[in-house]
């Protein structure tokens, strides 16, 4: 899971070099695409002016490559490998050629679906759909992860966990039993512990929550079902850290046919429209967010790439990359400034079964 809105701790000279730097005057943005097939992450430059991905690099990594996450300084990407012996590895970032360079390597627990870091950038987190789990692993001072430091049995099916805001609550996503659990969490000792409701339940049964986000202010969640392609919108209390069914809407076209797969959910940058993806209709849907109530207005889909799973924002909104597993490409969408919606898409060739796109911009 992709985590923009939250706010995370930099070095000095990078924070003064952002302080420095006008919005949207980065040296170079890269997006990098992990294929789980190919066993590899494709690096490539996106070019604004142009409206272009253009090809950098592949880096191999002699496993299933699937979820990835960015630390919060952006020097390092994690990369979670999906086949035995089950690992992370973390990859440097060269801020100048967008390249990347192996640091090493660490066991995880299990296969995990998800990844993330916290807020300090000192714990990556990670859920295991097949494991039924959720785990910590230290990250060094150098950014690269060290050995699972705990180990927490879920319900089935733990698909997507990431810390909020404040980086005092991490939540969870069962898909199996359809619920989100919630964590109390300490950065000083990277440790989880129960919280109070334990639990929050995502109805109907069997509809398979799967992936989550915040919007910036911390005031709503919003979670996509896998099985039903619902999307629920949560009222969040960020001092409690608890959730409260608000709205339920579908990522569904009008007369869908089929079995749903809905997979990956994400915000633009101002907040105003949420975006998610189905892999059966191989669509992304969008919707409008009510600033006040943050419920949503259904703004319709459009074609994307074959089996959409994963997918990202730029951070000026200006462009969404999505990746089709069964296409073998990646879609760049230029986003209507006025409307928030993708359109007409320019493809890109990935690896074998691009799955997961994390976009990184470097001043």
């Amino acid at each position: 899971m992709h985590a923009v809105f939250r706010t995370r701790a930099a070095p000095l000279a990078l924070t003064a070099l952002c302080a420095l730097a006008a919005p949207g005057s980065w040296a170079a943005t890269w997006v990098y695409v992990s294929n789980a097939d190919s066993q590899d992450v494709s690096v490539f430059e996106l070019d604004r002016n142009a409206a272009a991905l253009k090809p950098v690099d592949t880096t191999a990594l002699g496993g299933n490559a699937m979820p990835m996450a960015v630390s919060p300084d952006k020097r390092v990407l994690y990369v979670a490998l999906r086949s035995q012996p089950f690992r992370v590895v973390s990859l440097a970032i060269d801020p100048a050629s967008g390249k990347l360079r192996k640091l090493g390597e660490a066991p995880l627990a299990d296969s995990m679906a998800n990844i993330d870091t916290d807020a300090t950038g000192r714990w990556l987190f990670a859920a295991s759909y097949p494991g039924h789990k959720i785990t910590v692993n230290s990250i060094g001072k150098d950014g690269a992860v060290g050995a699972v430091q705990q180990l927490i049995p879920t319900a089935p099916n733990a698909h997507a966990i990431h810390a909020d805001a404040s980086n005092r609550h991490v939540f969870a996503t069962s898909l199996g039993g359809d619920n989100l659990s919630a964590w109390r969490f300490d950065a000083e000792t990277g440790r989880l512990a129960a919280h109070e409701p334990a639990l929050t339940t995502v109805a109907p049964e069997k509809s398979g929550p799967r992936h989550f986000v915040w919007d910036r202010d911390q005031r709503h969640m919003y979670v996509l079902n896998e099985l039903d392609a619902a999307v629920h919108v949560m009222a969040y209390d960020k001092e409690r850290g608890t959730l409260r069914a608000v709205q339920r809407t579908t990522a569904l076209p009008a007369g869908f046919t089929g079995k749903p797969w809905a997979a990956d959910i994400h915000l633009s940058p101002d907040g105003r429209t949420l975006y998610a993806s189905e892999r059966t209709s191989s669509t992304l849907s969008s919707f409008r967010v009510d600033a006040a109530t943050g419920q949503l207005q259904p703004l319709g889909q459009v074609p994307t790439e074959k089996s959409p799973r994963g997918f990202a924002v730029d951070a000026l909104g200006r462009f969404l990359v999505a990746a089709g597993q069964e296409s073998h490409h990646v879609a760049l969408h230029p986003i209507d400034p006025a409307t928030g919606i993708p359109g007409t898409p320019t493809r890109v060739p990935a690896g074998k079964n691009p799955n997961w796109v994390e976009i990184v911009d470097l001043p």
